[in-house]
């Protein structure tokens, strides 16, 4: 018995392993995506690498999540593959010699706000129900220009885990500031609608406490603030980082298990190209 008890314990912290890994190299797709170059030609394209990432998100006291992540990524002139987001190209529009708009159905999997490793560890989640994530699809579009690039895009949780919905739009600026350094300024605005916001951040009726009142959120805004950078060692190997900053807007903050009012994080990695 002791035995099948060990195995199950194990079994349990492999599981919350691989679900933080999986977390953690979506927030490198979504971060890394606009730095891959498009393929040079119709055959495939593979990358992979290494980065490594810290995160922290907003509810009281949770701790800072740290580690190690592998990076994969595959393209052709059809689909696109990085980490679990699958992005199906759309024909692209050539307004002109500089403009281009370019248009994608993608599908993600979100792996949800907080799992039973962060409810055991952190007090205000103590008796809370997990969080978990699901599949997202909808619709990009890209409008790429020599003022400044332009992104948009519509997701939808068709799985039903929060049955919610969010829209963003970003604005960023690619600077060639040596030979082979690109850096990448970027702030992005995502409108989170009412479900998603009372799945992710607030608190059911059963799981009010005196410290942790029942809460019902309502549909927020938020802006991430970034910066990217990139060196190239060659035309396949590179070095990036990716730091950023999230403001919550009110509907997040005044839920009874958040303290912060915004998130953060900071990437760094190695990506060689095949």
């Amino acid at each position: 018995m002791y035995l099948f008890s060990t195995i199950h314990k194990f079994q349990g912290v492999v599981q919350s392993k691989l679900k933080m890994t999986a977390l953690l190299i979506s927030a490198v797709a979504c971060s890394m995506s606009s730095l891959a170059q498009p393929p040079e030609q119709d055959g495939w394209e593979f990358g992979l690498g290494i980065a490594g990432i810290t995160s922290q998100k907003p509810y009281k006291d949770i701790d800072r999540k740290t580690m190690a992540i592998p990076i994969i990524q595959a393209e052709n002139q059809y689909i696109r593959l990085f980490g679990p987001t699958l992005d199906f190209k759309l024909p692209s529009l050539q307004l002109d010699e500089s403009q281009e708009l370019n248009f994608n159905l993608s599908a993600e999997y979100d792996f949800g706000a907080y799992d039973k490793d962060d409810i055991k560890d952190t007090p205000i989640l103590n008796g809370m129900q997990q969080r978990k994530g699901g599949v997202w699809a909808g619709a990009k579009v890209e409008w790429k220009n020599d003022i400044v690039d332009v992104n948009a895009a519509w997701l939808a949780d068709v799985s039903g885990k929060s049955k919610g919905q969010r829209a963003s739009l970003g604005l960023e600026k690619t600077f060639h500031i040596a030979e082979r350094v690109m850096l990448t300024p970027y702030v992005t605005g995502t409108f989170l609608d009412k479900k998603y916001v009372d799945y992710t951040y607030g608190v059911r009726q059963h799981e009010a406490r005196p410290d942790r009142p029942e809460y019902h959120g309502d549909s927020a805004f938020q802006v991430e603030y970034g910066m990217r950078g990139m060196y190239l060692f060659d035309m396949k190997n590179s070095m990036f980082i990716d730091v950023a900053v999230t403001n919550l807007s009110d509907e997040i903050k005044d839920s009874p298990i958040v303290d912060s009012s915004m998130e953060n994080r900071i990437m760094l990695g190695y990506l060689h190209r095949f």
